[in-house]
């Protein structure tokens, strides 16, 4: 229990301190006590997890969320290379946070990372499936879940990041604890502007020895 509350100064600090923890992590997050690792073996052992059958139970229409512009923010502390972090999110009604998709780039580093802050309860063995536009899908397992959220994770290849820059809608679908699969669409069309574009906030964090 916290004796007496936080001034906003130290509140702001402490969220960029953990923002910059697990943005700046070697190899990026790590699966959470009671997940799933990653199987060994690269994407073809995560395409044999996330394709194992399951019987789904239909479709439920998600609640209706209103999506964030794109923005773009970078990250920088001392003797590191700039983290930049392109993202967007969506809310529901009740100003309860729905999803939020990043894509994380270290300057320098050819590799990027797709990250997605899913709300907890979801079936976790089936991953996230996302589309874009009437292209193939792609499935992005699950690797952390903390009280209130759960992340799902993984790089971003060249062909994903080329039709986020070229295309329109995204479709992205989840699979709920009923078995039930919930999709919503966002849009991607200001994606490619936004990514190559001026971050509209640089953070510097010192870090104490």
């Amino acid at each position: 229990m916290i004796a007496q509350p936080f001034s906003r100064s130290r509140s702001s600090s402490l969220r960029l301190a953990a923002t910059l923890l697990v943005l700046l992590m070697p190899g990026g997050l790590r699966p959470g006590y009671g997940q799933q690792s990653a199987p060994a073996g690269g994407s073809q052992a995560n395409d044999k997890l996330l394709g194992q059958e399951f019987a789904l139970r239909g479709q439920r229409m998600a609640r209706e969320i209103k999506y964030s512009d794109w923005s773009k923010v970078c990250f920088k502390t001392p003797g590191t290379s700039m983290v930049c972090r392109t993202s967007i999110s969506g809310t529901f009604e009740t100003g309860q946070s729905a999803v939020r998709i990043d894509l994380i780039e270290r300057e320098g580093d050819k590799a990027a990372r797709l990250q997605l802050f899913l709300p907890v309860g979801l079936y976790l063995q089936a991953g996230v499936k996302i589309t874009i536009d009437n292209g193939a899908p792609y499935r992005i397992p699950y690797v952390w879940c903390l009280s209130n959220t759960c992340i799902a994770g993984d790089l971003a290849e060249p062909r994903l990041l080329k039709e986020l820059e070229s295309g329109n809608t995204l479709l992205l679908e989840v699979v709920d604890s009923s078995v039930l699969t919930v999709s919503t669409s966002l849009p991607i069309n200001r994606f490619a502007a936004v990514r190559q574009g001026t971050p509209t906030r640089v953070f510097e964090q010192a870090i104490d020895e």
